[in-house]
């Protein structure tokens, strides 16, 4: 999912997300994003992606990113925090200015029947460097317990001045706690039947502590 939630990696432990995009129309997207929590309340991000098309792989965008909870999410709870980041596309970056993007978003998550559903939202700024302009970001999405190890998932975000998309799937725990699959479809919403959309597949391993 795109909207984030209020949730860290466990405190000493670290992380892989991972995903394939398979886009109409563009290259198709290999993102890897591994992430990490030392101190245990502050997650750090590093990762990119690869673009696919019939020419071969290229380099895809990259980010780095921190984040931090100022109010953990419990069951039946709400939870908050704050994450700040950067990325680069090399599409139109140059030597002298590799930094495109900065922006940060608060991540709030609110849980209702236990853990049975989860929603979040996020609300945020993105400031691009290129165009000298700063834009609203946003994400409300939701996870609904299906079973012990399924969950349906869902979300619509987007930036101010530009259509929003919407994207939805499943999402199971092959290894409880550890190893996590999904599959999902998204597009652009209101536009035209050949609009942007795309079906990614995805997997999460998480580690146990063993940071220092």
């Amino acid at each position: 999912m795109i909207t984030d939630d209020a949730r860290l990696v466990d405190p000493k432990a670290c992380q892989i997300e991972s995903w394939m995009r398979v886009n109409r129309g563009r290259a198709d997207e290999l993102w890897a994003i591994p992430s990490c929590n030392p101190t245990g309340n502050l997650e750090l991000a590093l990762g990119g992606s690869l673009l696919r098309d019939g020419s071969g792989l290229s380099t895809g965008n990259s980010l780095a990113q921190a984040k931090t909870l100022f109010r953990p999410l419990v069951p039946n709870g709400f939870g908050w925090g704050l994450a700040i980041g950067v990325a680069h596309d090399p599409g139109i970056a140059t030597t002298a200015n590799l930094i495109d993007n900065y922006y940060a978003y608060v991540p709030a998550s609110l849980s209702l029947a236990d853990d049975a559903v989860v929603v979040h939202l996020n609300l945020g700024a993105l400031h691009d460097r290129h165009a000298h302009a700063t834009r609203g970001t946003w994400g409300l999405g939701t996870e609904v317990r299906l079973s012990g190890r399924m969950q349906f998932i869902a979300e619509t975000f987007g930036e101010s001045g530009s259509r929003p998309f919407g994207h939805a799937g499943v999402r199971v725990w092959l290894i409880p706690d550890r190893l996590q699959a999904d599959t999902t479809l998204g597009l652009r919403l209101g536009g035209a039947a050949q609009a942007e959309r795309w079906i990614s597949v995805g997997l999460r391993w998480l580690s146990v502590p063993f940071l220092p």
